[in-house]
């Protein structure tokens, strides 16, 4: 079943959905979770899909709560699914039925088995780690799969949820479903204005549909910390020419690298000397990598796909300028506030990034770092170069940037809000 029993300890617990667990992009949740814990809060991990990474951060070393491998689709898993649902409808009766009747209605009505798959997933996770034990609440991370478990879950344990919503979660899910996620939550989380902004309008755009929803739901926003001890402030690139440019980010569309390599390939022909060190990886490798070779920059590119924060803040500290060229992807899809660029900003290394979504309430132009207009490779060309021609003026705008995120990004700051909000949720005083 893929459980670490949490033995005989009977306190309120929260019970902490997440979409996987661990997952190297996904730091800032296994941060969360060790501080919460650090501070006495019971957690419990349910994860819908087992690591695909054979390494992880040094924050899921301090994790002690038990994980729960929820299993990941249903047909190769048919027994382990089927039979805890059949006993919780034998245990519930009507009330498993009309819950069943509810999913099955929003699967003819999305024309998607997914629907089907989230309500037995739950079922799974209500009938073995919720329904009888001391779990009081629960918190999914992400709006789309892990919140759909927790509102079957919640439906047929009575035991409320809340969630927090990031950034593709958001802007790909069908915006009655969020809404009637958000209509049955405790309260919602987000990490920037700029989505709490857009829950709202969602929110007030679809109007009350009925008594079992409140048409009032607190959304909080509340920011992605980091370790500032971890992150400290200071860099120590060689004071010339081949400039290190360094990205940290997935290889996927809304983190515009066909824009950055096209704005990299201009600085070429401006003859500046430069090195492009990129660490991560993702769904466009392949594309990313072949278009680096159509442009000629393959020596000046060193992709170094994923790596532990412990070995990509050596890259933080010797690099001259760290850029990110954010847009809105095809499908809607988009950043909030990118992790890596509070990071880069604590350190100390000059940000280039773009004016979009949330990223101005983390970057203030000209004064913490600069921004230019999202698909714009010949901006973004012109501001690192103006960057790495600036050498050491750029002191005053680091040490900004780095007070703003020991003012605002600070983790153990910004854990304080969500740790009231989830002990209160769960009964903790």
């Amino acid at each position: 079943m893929g459980v670490n029993a949490p033995g005989g300890h009977q306190a309120p617990r929260l019970g902490m959905i997440l979409k996987g667990y661990p997952r190297i992009s996904e730091s800032f949740i296994s941060q969360e979770i060790a501080l919460l814990e650090s501070r006495g809060l019971p957690i419990e991990i349910y994860s819908l899909r087992r690591p695909r990474e054979s390494f992880t951060h040094e924050s899921v070393r301090r994790i002690r709560a038990p994980v729960t491998y929820v299993p990941e689709y249903v047909l190769p898993h048919l027994p382990a699914v089927m039979v805890p649902n059949l006993r919780l409808w034998a245990s519930l009766g009507v009330r498993y039925v009309r819950s069943f009747r509810d999913a099955a209605c929003r699967a003819v009505d999305r024309r998607t088995t997914a629907t089907l798959r989230h309500f037995l997933q739950g079922g799974y996770l209500a009938y073995h780690r919720v329904m009888g034990r001391p779990v009081r609440h629960l918190h999914a991370h992400f709006c789309h799969t892990p919140t759909s478990v927790a509102f079957f879950a919640s439906q047929l344990t009575g035991v409320p949820y809340s969630f927090t919503a990031h950034a593709k979660d958001i802007y790909t899910s069908d915006p009655e479903q969020l809404r009637r996620k958000m209509r049955r939550a405790s309260f919602v989380v987000t990490c920037t204005a700029y989505n709490a902004r857009y829950l709202r309008s969602l929110l007030d755009a679809g109007g009350a549909t009925g008594v079992q929803h409140r048409t009032f739901v607190a959304i909080h926003t509340i920011y992605h910390g980091i370790d500032l001890h971890f992150f400290a402030y200071g860099t120590a690139p060689l004071p010339a020419p081949p400039f290190r440019v360094l990205s940290v980010g997935r290889l996927v569309p809304k983190k515009g690298y066909d824009d950055l390599l096209q704005a990299l390939k201009i600085l070429e022909t401006w003859g500046v000397d430069f090195h492009f060190d990129h660490i991560g990886s993702g769904e466009n490798k392949d594309t990313i990598r072949d278009l680096a070779r159509r442009l000629g920059l393959w020596p000046r590119v060193t992709f170094h796909g994923t790596l532990p924060h412990e070995k990509v803040i050596d890259f933080y500290r010797r690099s001259h300028v760290f850029v990110l060229a954010c847009k809105t992807a095809p499908n809607g899809d988009r950043d909030g506030i990118p992790n890596v660029l509070v990071e880069a900003m604590a350190v100390g290394v000059p940000v280039v990034s773009t004016r979009h979504s949330a990223i101005p309430e983390l970057v203030q132009d000209g004064v913490t770092g600069t921004l230019v207009p999202p698909a714009s490779p010949l901006a973004l060309a012109g501001a690192i170069k103006n960057v790495l021609e600036a050498g050491t003026s750029l002191e005053s705008q680091r040490r900004a940037a780095r007070r703003t995120v020991e003012t605002h990004f600070d983790s153990e700051r910004c854990i304080g809000h969500l740790e009231a909000l989830l002990r209160k949720a769960v009964g903790i005083p």
